[in-house]
């Protein structure tokens, strides 16, 4: 599961530390921006090492974006306590805020899995961004709103935590389509290259 190029440190957040990694393209590669990825639920086991979190860094670094990973609050070496989403959105933010006054990226793509996704969603309401991928979005347990007509949704059909009829139901009502991979469950398993493969081929796009 390791990276490469993986810079691993400490930022100062909303309340306390955040925990942070950054892993680069290859030096040879043209660097055209960065993709801020938020992992699943903190109550759940979601963490900056979940698999599905890799899967978008590494399709990330292929299409020549730095990946950039984050604990939220009260997770790993994180400060703070679980906020509801409410608090998560305002370290993702600052994990955004900080990036770009320090590499100062072209272009900003936020991804999110299941609770993260939500908690991208609601980032892309308060940052400029050029892009947004959710994965299994958690639209049944969290209100995500509207979301950018330019945005990429993927979504299993076996999936028992989110079902695909309640992100359906969701993107109808904003004419948004919606990517199912057929035989899939929540967590991807057995199909993680794949969608790899579909997140690079959307990232190649993004100019």
């Amino acid at each position: 599961m390791s990276l490469l190029k993986e810079k691993s440190f400490l930022i100062p957040g909303p309340v306390g530390n955040i925990e942070l990694k950054i892993n680069f393209p290859p030096e040879n590669t043209l660097l055209k921006g960065g993709m801020v990825i938020a992992h699943p639920h903190p109550q759940q086991g979601g963490t900056l090492d979940n698999k599905v979190v890799h899967t978008l860094a590494r399709a990330a670094l292929a299409s020549g974006f730095a990946a950039v990973r984050f604990n939220f609050r009260g997770v790993g070496s994180s400060d703070g306590v679980y906020d509801r989403g409410i608090g998560e959105v305002d370290d993702m933010v600052c994990i955004i805020e900080y990036i770009i006054s320090q590499y100062n990226y072209d272009k900003i793509v936020l991804a999110g899995f299941s609770f993260g996704g939500y908690v991208a969603a609601k980032t892309s309401e308060q940052v400029l961004s050029n892009a947004l991928i959710l994965v299994a979005p958690a639209v049944s347990r969290f209100e995500l709103g509207v979301v950018p007509n330019h945005s990429l949704i993927m979504h299993g059909d076996q999936d028992d935590i989110v079902s695909l009829d309640a992100v359906l139901s969701w993107a109808e009502k904003q004419k948004i389509p919606v990517t199912v991979f057929p035989g899939t469950g929540h967590f991807f398993h057995g199909m993680l290259l794949p969608l790899q493969n579909f997140v690079r081929h959307y990232c190649d796009g993004i100019n």
